[in-house]
């Protein structure tokens, strides 16, 4: 029953860590879940009639097309700075002359010329300002996460409504040329593809020049309705070198050239839209949330005049969301109900009644800034909600008292040499925290190919990757017998002071000491605090190295090194805790039933001995009466004997 109550309580301690990282992990990890509902063209977006009359219209959903085509042009890591027009320089200040500065001018040429036709923005991207997460964020209109929670856990893919499945599902021929993780996001969308890797960040040519090269023949044939191009060479050169890289300005140079070949092959009826996923920083990475990060350029051009009046304002993300994850505020999701309501009823008497336009506009423009601000602070809240409670569940595990169990106490730096060796044996043996260091081929191991062996697969994957804690975590228990390590030279030296080798020779054989972990037999009632000792020091080691990762990723939670450092880091060691807490309890257990067989075989023994002494002693009455009528303090000679023989036996089996 005490063997068990040490199992038990090892199970506890360890399901309050789980717990802590399962409530970390839930906030940490920027989680949301992914909606499957999609818009049709069957269901208006709100109440009231659609301005322009566009349901009856042919090719028109809810409104009227205003463009037939269009043409989306992804500048990976362009920065707002790199696209905005250069003010003239006042007299008396030195021109600012800066690799990235100034070099779009066929932009700024654009925007002065034909200002109805050209506008610039400055996007703000959301962080983590990674390319996935953002083209996550500009196709679905949603804000990124570092999980989606839904139907592809195990898949990129994006099942949420966007704009791509949106203009293919229309008939829209979707044409795309660039970077590879828009095949991972889009799967079997477009209708032709030219995909090139990202991988290498050090090469800022053979993407551009790959696009470039079927570019203008795909804008001048009739084979597309919108065409989609993703460059990296900005991007790559702000990795390989930064910003203030001659090389910077090469490229941008390059963008602008394209850009203006693109004008020069556009139809009035042909919309192009220039954007930057991110932004980056001065030394050219990017993923957080600085200012420099977040910056992004956005330029819409066409022969047609942008826009004849004000775009219709929709909303029906919110309650769909709310109904669906119900992680919402319920107070503040009815004020932004009632904002928007509010907003969309003035606009509605706009548009019924254009006297007094310019101060309804006025009121209308404030109230829907004022509801797009309310919504994202609301979603941010939820999806990004970082949780202290693992701290609060760490420090309640690591204040359980541990008594201490007579002599058979392991210390600390034992525990912490061994749990530090376990951690060395995964980095010596060729493994990183980092998916993309994972060696998949453990999983074809003594696996026929003719065959689908998914959780056989997982399973040596999995044990290929922890195999250092698991077996560490397993033999933990032989901790036990460092204490008899350490002072068994001790006590040999002890036995043999200087100068008394021959007196030690001739010491009697029972006075010798109990050696090595045999001593245990000598104090059993201590043998299962040694192990619960034990495992609670190892459990709080390990918690100390999960909870590092914890502090480092909070502290760091909205920067790059997050995404591709501490997140991976910390799932890792999150994993690794689980699998050596349970190692842990399989080995003490496995301790445990060793223990049991060899106390069962020991009582054995003693029951054999004492019941040969008791026949012995009566063989030797006889004999020894004499003698102890001479020399009553001498035992007969076959009780010595006797008595040498069992103490030679015990040790024997002892040792």
């Amino acid at each position: 029953m005490q063997k068990i109550s040490v199992l038990l309580f090892l199970a506890w301690v360890s399901f309050l860590f789980y717990a802590g990282i399962a409530l970390f992990t839930s906030g940490f990890l920027l989680t949301r879940w992914e909606l499957t509902n999609h818009s049709s063209c069957q269901e208006p977006p709100g109440p009231g009639a659609l301005p322009w009359g566009g349901r009856g219209e042919p090719g028109a959903c809810w409104m009227a097309s205003r463009f037939s085509r269009l043409v989306l042009v992804v500048i990976d890591a362009l920065r707002f700075d790199f696209a905005q027009p250069q003010r003239s320089p006042v007299s008396g200040e030195p021109p600012v002359s800066l690799p990235f500065l100034g070099k779009m001018g066929f932009l700024q040429r654009l925007l002065e010329s034909q200002p109805h036709h050209a506008r610039l923005y400055q996007a703000k991207a959301d962080p983590p300002t990674t390319t996935m997460q953002r083209l996550k964020a500009l196709t679905t209109g949603s804000l990124p996460t570092f999980v989606d929670a839904g139907s592809n856990f195990a898949s990129s893919a994006i099942v949420e409504d966007n704009l791509i499945k949106q203009l293919s599902s229309t008939g829209r021929r979707v044409v795309f040329m660039g970077d590879e993780t828009w095949n991972d996001l889009f799967p079997g969308v477009f209708s032709q593809a030219l995909f090139f890797p990202s991988f290498n960040v050090r090469d800022l040519e053979t993407v551009d020049n790959g696009i470039m090269k079927h570019l203008y023949p795909t804008m001048d044939s009739d084979e597309w309705d919108v065409l989609i191009t993703h460059f990296l060479g900005v991007d790559h050169c702000g990795h390989k070198h930064d910003p203030y890289h001659p090389e910077m300005a090469k490229k941008l140079t390059q963008m602008d050239k394209m850009i203006q070949g693109l004008v020069k092959r556009l139809k009035n009826d042909t919309l192009l839209v220039v954007t930057g996923d991110h932004g980056m920083t001065i030394s050219g990475n990017h993923g957080g949330e600085s200012e420099l990060e977040t910056s992004a350029a956005l330029f819409l051009y066409s022969p047609r005049a942008l826009f004849p009046s004000a775009p219709a304002e929709v909303s029906r993300f919110l309650h769909t969301y709310s109904a669906t994850a119900q992680d919402l505020q319920v107070q503040e999701l009815h004020r932004l109900q009632k904002l928007f309501s509010k907003a969309s009823a003035d606009y509605q008497r706009l548009l019924q009644s254009p006297q007094g336009a310019e101060a309804v506009l006025q009121t209308v423009i404030p109230e829907l800034q004022q509801f797009l601000r309310g919504v994202r602070a609301m979603c941010i809240e939820s999806w990004a909600r970082f949780s202290l409670s693992f701290l609060l569940l760490h420090l309640l595990a690591a204040g359980i008292p541990i008594t201490t169990p007579g002599p058979f106490t392991v210390p600390w730096h034992a525990v912490f040499a061994w749990a530090l060796m376990a951690t060395q044996t995964f980095y010596t043996t060729g493994h990183q925290p980092v998916f993309s260091a994972i060696q998949w081929h453990a999983a074809f191991v003594g696996v026929s190919e003719s065959r689908d062996f998914t959780w056989l697969s997982a399973f040596l994957v999995g044990a290929n990757t922890f195999a250092s804690h698991i077996l560490f975590a397993v033999g933990c228990p032989l901790l036990l017998l460092w204490p008899f390590l350490c002072e068994n030279q001790g006590s040999q030296k002890r036995r043999q002071p200087p100068g008394n080798e021959a007196e030690a020779r001739v010491r009697p054989e029972e006075e010798q000491e109990p050696r090595m972990e045999m001593r245990l037999r000598d104090a059993p009632h201590h043998f299962s605090a040694a192990l619960l000792q034990l495992g609670l020091k190892y459990l709080f080691v390990l918690g100390i190295q999960i909870l590092a990762c914890v502090l480092a990723a909070s502290i760091l939670r909205r920067h790059l090194l997050v995404w591709k450092v501490f997140a991976p880091k910390f799932i890792f060691e999150a994993m690794g805790f689980i699998v050596s807490s349970v190692g842990l309890c399989l080995g003490i257990a496995l301790v445990m039933r060793v223990d049991g067989a060899v106390s069962s075989w020991f009582r054995q023994l003693v029951l054999t001995q004492q019941k040969a002494g008791e026949q012995s002693s009566l063989v030797c009455t006889g004999a020894g009466s004499s003698a102890r009528k001479a020399q009553p303090h001498l035992l007969p000679p076959c009780s010595q004997d006797l008595l040498a023989s069992g103490t030679s036996l015990f040790y024997n089996s002892r040792s």
